[in-house]
């Protein structure tokens, strides 16, 4: 999968701008938040009323959530709240409504089991596959988290490019898109960890010796690599 391919498909989750878009954030940050509960039913005309909307643009909005796994409609009931376990959080803006209104250490955890069975798997491939350009963009990152002692807010950005980038550098279509998932879940955790006490310890080493397994082409030591840079973060960030 080339950059230009990947930098495309990366392009906006539901999109679209205005009092569409206004109305599918509202509508869904209500549901996420738990204001319309699992198996309610949606009154549309006070939903309507709510959220200050035609019912073109609340029949718009129905439908993009529709799409993602939150509402479903039948005769009996009409539009109704799917259960939890429906909803597609694989969809970059489903994570991104349920991350905004909170979630629970089970959640982090499941999204670390995840990223156990991706990330070692995609940097043993990026050992095999990488360009020039996608060490460019691992140096770049490490780079940029080598510079931020003194402010962990850019050391968060700087870890999130560079799990963009060893996605990437899988030259894996499948894999590349897992950034979606992991990266944004990877910047809520840190944030609540810096939120809550500010204490990082730098991570610069244990990325570093990643990309120099992938530089060097030692698929075995990219995956070994990767590995113990979870473990670390998980013993740091429980």
């Amino acid at each position: 999968m080339s950059r230009s391919e990947h930098t495309a498909s990366s392009a906006g989750g539901h999109g679209g701008h205005g009092v569409h878009h206004e109305a599918v954030e509202a509508l869904a940050g209500r549901i996420v938040e738990g204001t319309y509960g699992e198996g309610d039913s949606l009154v549309l005309p006070e939903v309507m009323a709510q959220l200050d909307v035609t019912q073109t643009v609340l029949r718009e909005a129905v439908k993009v959530l529709t799409m993602k796994g939150l509402l479903d409609a039948d005769k009996e009931r009409g539009t109704f709240v799917r259960p939890r376990a429906d909803w597609n959080l694989l969809d970059p803006d489903v994570l991104r409504w349920k991350l905004a209104a909170g979630v629970s250490s089970d959640f982090f955890a499941d999204v670390l089991e995840l990223r156990r069975s991706i990330e070692p798997a995609a940097a043993a491939l990026a050992a095999e596959r990488r360009t020039d350009e996608d060490l460019a963009a691992l140096d770049t990152a490490l780079g940029a988290m080598a510079t931020t002692d003194t402010e962990p807010a850019l050391r968060i950005r700087a870890d999130a490019s560079f799990h963009t980038a060893m996605l990437v550098a899988s030259n894996n279509r499948f894999y590349a898109q897992m950034h979606r998932v992991i990266v944004p879940v990877i910047v809520q955790r840190d944030r609540a960890v810096l939120a809550a006490d500010g204490v990082f310890e730098h991570p610069h080493a244990a990325h570093a010796a990643v990309v120099e397994a992938v530089r060097s082409r030692d698929v075995d030591g990219a995956y070994m690599a990767m590995l113990e840079l979870l473990d670390l973060s998980a013993r740091e960030h429980p």
